[in-house]
């Protein structure tokens, strides 16, 4: 059984302790000791890191018989390091403070935000997770974007109040007599955070002294989620640094865009519209350019004999073209009767579009399948259109093989 001291003092840096025992799991050592600060991962709030003495602390498990278990880096886990943490070692802990405040503001702030859902609108947060970046909380329904903003609103006047946040104890039986925002599951002596006068709740994780070392909550976004909703919350430093880049991006966009940023979300639209537009115009002009290709690629066609004894006009070319203008093309030049169009990219690996007039007795689809079965690639077709790509070999090699097979 570890004494865990971040029950008592959320605010303690550096402890000392005893080592109990030590034991390896997947090639880490872990520690066990009789007392300390860090706090493992558990209600949605995740683990402290750290050092004990000159070894860095990289996880920290809430193990089933009452211990904390600190899991120490590759390097700090070297067998010498092992015959040196022998039980009865005493040891100097030290947290990273950073990490762990950042940890209080969320979970401090995700107590406060939860209560103004209840408060105002009686609406239960199922869950609570904090992420590296960001953290969220699963509201029992869907909350309108009116309802979030006075939550949010509400949140902050409470942290704006800086009032006290006190840890007390109580049994089960008392807790179920006081007037707990969510009913606990477990038994025995309750742990309460109470933020005064707005929220009480059984809660093992580390929170701040005063509603004020919060900083802010600002709601960053939400979305529907198991039938209810699912917000993604920042306090504290967080919120400054989304801010921060909030406000590079805007600042960025508005001098792009030569506009205010009341005025960005309109003119994005503005532009998205223009581009679709332009899209089209582009589109229309390129079809026109395939057209004309077309033309000047047919005058060059060749009269060939197929294996049927029947006469079609070939037009066999390696261009310097992507997939799309290639089908442009040759779909264009196939709607003229008696041709058979073969394609071929100049970069490689090539690529292929194989297409027939529609009188012209030859698969386009088998064509292809003899390319790839010699110059490898994928695609495929039917058999009066298809396309292949990651041919690798010469354009010119790709066509005199593609005549040879007709």
């Amino acid at each position: 059984m570890t004494d865990r001291l971040y029950y008592h003092d959320p605010y303690l840096k550096e402890f000392d302790a005893v080592v109990q025992r030590t034991e390896r799991r997947d090639e880490r050592l872990v520690v066990m000791l009789d007392r300390s600060a860090f706090y493992p991962s558990s209600g949605g709030q995740p683990f402290d890191i750290g050092s004990l003495g000159p070894y860095s602390v990289i996880d920290v498990v809430d193990e089933e018989d009452g211990s904390v278990a600190h899991v120490l880096d590759a390097q700090s886990s070297s067998s010498a390091t092992s015959a040196a943490l022998e039980p009865g070692t005493a040891l100097r802990g030290s947290i990273d403070w950073s990490r762990r405040f950042d940890h209080m503001q969320q979970h401090t702030g995700q107590h406060v935000l939860s209560a103004a859902f209840d408060r105002l609108f009686g609406i239960r947060t199922v869950s609570f997770h904090m992420g590296a970046v960001t953290s969220t909380i699963d509201l029992a329904r869907e909350a309108t974007a009116a309802e979030i903003a006075a939550a949010e609103t509400e949140a902050n006047r409470i942290v704006w109040e800086d009032r006290p946040v006190s840890i007390r104890y109580a049994s089960a039986e008392e807790a179920a007599r006081m007037p707990l925002r969510k009913e606990s599951v477990r038994s025995g002596t309750l742990r309460l955070v109470d933020v005064e006068g707005f929220d009480l709740s059984a809660c093992g994780g580390t929170h701040v002294a005063r509603t004020g070392g919060i900083g802010v909550i600002a709601v960053a976004s939400w979305e529907r989620f198991k039938g209810g909703q699912r917000l993604e919350f920042l306090s504290g430093g967080r919120a400054l640094d989304r801010w921060r880049i909030l406000r590079d991006a805007v600042t960025a966009s508005v001098r792009q865009l030569s506009v205010q940023p009341e005025e960005l979300a309109p003119a994005i639209e503005r532009l998205q519209s223009e581009a679709k537009e332009q899209k089209r115009s582009l589109v229309g002009l390129q079809g026109e350019l395939a057209r004309y290709q077309a033309g000047a690629l047919v005058t060059s066609a060749d009269e060939i004999r197929l294996k049927s004894g029947a006469t079609c006009r070939l037009v066999a070319r390696s261009l310097d073209a992507d997939a799309n203008a290639l089908k442009a093309m040759a779909t264009a030049i196939a709607a003229s009767p008696g041709h058979l169009v073969a394609l071929v990219s100049a970069s490689q690996p090539a690529l292929v579009v194989l297409a027939r007039s529609a009188d012209v007795d030859v698969s386009a689809q088998q064509l292809l399948a003899a390319l790839m079965a010699k110059f490898g690639g994928r695609g495929g077709g039917k058999p009066d259109f298809a396309q292949g790509g990651g041919l690798t070999g010469p354009a010119d090699e790709i066509i005199v093989t593609l005549r040879a097979s007709l």
